[in-house]
């Protein structure tokens, strides 16, 4: 079955899900809603989202929202095994804390970026260091663990998130040199996941296209 996603590519949260369907082999059948153009408050669209948000996921009369819902719930319907969510569940708390890590780092982010993006506001430098600090953790997790992703040495859900999340504060003017590890770790993630060029980086260089300039000016 194909399943109907409701998506805008330049959102790191609409690509998590996707990198997820790639690794299983999930066929998805994209539907854009333009944010920008408030397309998500169109009358056909809040018929199947009253939450209006984007990703947005139908699977026959199964209709779901928020990201991490959509990809707990693709991992545990299509995937052939627990590889990427284990089942196990002190292995599936390891990775969901990295998930809900993913919820507040990308606070983090809005803090400093959605009033430039929203409100022509200039960016706050001090926001701009608070990423850094969040991005810091995960920085410190890898140097308190020689593993090669997040939970352990194989690609889980988590990976495929923060991947998002993280090459998009690349393309938008994060130095990642500061986090060495989280480089290393994100460069490991791209030549492993599939579709990270076509999805999550192409996501990330589409946002950063719109918005660097207006995150890259100072005071």
């Amino acid at each position: 079955m194909v399943l109907d996603y409701y998506y805008i590519l330049h959102s790191a949260p609409c690509r998590g899900p996707m990198m997820v369907a790639k690794a299983l082999g999930i066929e998805l059948n994209l539907k854009k809603v333009d944010l920008l153009q408030k397309e998500q408050l169109k009358p056909e669209f809040v018929a199947i989202n009253p939450q209006h948000t984007v990703p947005t996921l139908v699977d026959g009369d199964f209709t779901l929202w928020e990201s991490k819902a959509i990809i707990g719930y693709l991992a545990g319907q299509y995937g052939k095994d627990d590889s990427i969510y284990p089942t196990d569940p002190k292995k599936r708390a390891l990775v969901d804390r990295f998930l809900y890590y993913d919820m507040g780092l990308h606070e983090t982010f809005r803090a400093w970026a959605h009033p430039v993006m929203k409100e022509n506001a200039l960016p706050d430098p001090e926001k701009k260091e608070k990423l850094h600090e969040a991005i810091d953790k995960l920085e410190q997790h890898f140097k308190r663990n020689s593993t090669k992703f997040v939970v352990g040495d194989s690609v889980s859900v988590a990976d495929h998130t923060l991947a998002c999340a993280i090459t998009t504060y690349r393309e938008l003017g994060v130095d990642l040199t500061r986090h060495p590890e989280v480089e290393a770790w994100l460069q490991r993630c791209a030549d492993t996941m599939p579709g990270y060029e076509e999805i999550c980086l192409e996501g990330a260089r589409q946002m950063a296209a719109k918005f660097k300039p207006m995150l890259s000016r100072t005071k």
